[in-house]
């Protein structure tokens, strides 16, 4: 079972359970998604902790200079230890932080609908209730990820609130103005856009022609939120040792990373097809703004960048 879990969305588990393991086991939060473990459930979150609990992840973090974790017997301390020097903990839960910030600002300044667009696992609509009240919130992802997730909630016995919208797309084969056209959103709207954990999964024409449909569709003064990381993440010269190994496991896994963006670049590009740069967050912006006064070895992720861009 949990095997035939894992093909069907294992970025989307992924990253709920690291999203879930810094709400429960990490202090201070960054982001506080208490709502993870239950979505992904028992036997996921087993299944992870098994993961990087495994003697060769001890190895590894001793060989990065964590002395003494291959004789760490406590799993606690081991599993710790492995989500601070090995996972990319950190990238979920500082774009999450991020956008979410942005949104409770646009929020403030009249937006009254949100677009997540590939949403996976997300559970702001039943996190952030307070929210909904001047809200409308559409979840825009790929039918099969969507057909899971409405099977979870249904297990769970949580009800799907009537602000809550799933708009089914597959950003290989649809575009998002045709997909959301299908769907309740309105086009004369102020509006936010979040695009988080993509944009390093598909060519650079459909990243672009996604933003570009989002320039078109949604009012002037709409917000986008995006990450995505530099190029030289796939220059082994100019990347570390983890981050080597962790686009090697998503390329076996079947999920690999193909895209990466210089800032200077997308920053020009995204005002050609009409978006204003307004935040071009580097590693060193993001480490300064959420890791700065961590006692823990938390750091912002290597190469990742994150975007907040308006609508002309």
């Amino acid at each position: 079972m949990i095997e035939k879990k894992m093909n069907a969305t294992a970025t989307a588990l992924f990253v709920a359970y690291l999203r879930g393991y810094h709400a429960t086991c990490d202090s201070p939060k960054i982001f506080d998604d208490n709502l993870a473990f239950q979505i992904i459930g028992k036997d996921v979150c087993t299944y992870y902790e098994q993961q990087y609990t495994n003697p060769r992840i001890l190895w590894f973090l001793e060989h990065l200079g964590f002395p003494g974790a291959t004789q760490i017997t406590d799993k606690a301390s081991a599993l710790a230890m492995a989500m601070q020097g090995y996972s990319p903990l950190s990238l979920p839960v500082s774009r999450a932080r991020f956008t979410e910030d942005k949104l409770e600002q646009a929020v403030e300044q009249g937006v009254r609908q949100y677009v997540i667009l590939g949403a996976g696992l997300d559970t702001f609509a039943f996190r952030r209730s307070s929210m909904l009240k001047n809200l409308q919130v559409f979840e825009v992802d790929h039918p099969d990820m969507q057909e899971y997730k409405r099977q979870r909630i249904e297990e769970l016995g949580w009800n799907i609130p009537e602000q809550l919208h799933f708009v089914p797309i597959d950003f290989m084969k649809e575009s998002l103005n045709t997909a959301l056209a299908k769907s309740s959103y309105d086009p004369q709207a102020p509006s936010f856009f979040s695009w988080l954990g993509v944009t390093y999964f598909l060519p650079r024409d459909t990243v672009y022609n996604t933003l570009s449909g989002i320039a078109k569709i949604a009012p002037a003064g709409s917000t986008i939120v995006f990450d995505y990381v530099h190029e030289d993440i796939f220059n082994p010269e100019k990347t570390s040792e983890v981050v080597q190994i962790g686009l090697r496991i998503r390329q076996q896994q079947g999920e690999p990373w193909i895209t990466g963006f210089k800032p200077s670049e997308i920053t020009k590009e995204l005002e050609s097809i009409g978006l204003n740069v307004r935040e071009n967050l580097a590693p060193h912006d993001i480490q300064q703004k959420f890791f700065q006064e961590r006692a823990d070895r938390y750091c912002a992720y290597e190469h990742a960048h994150f975007i907040s861009a308006i609508t002309k």
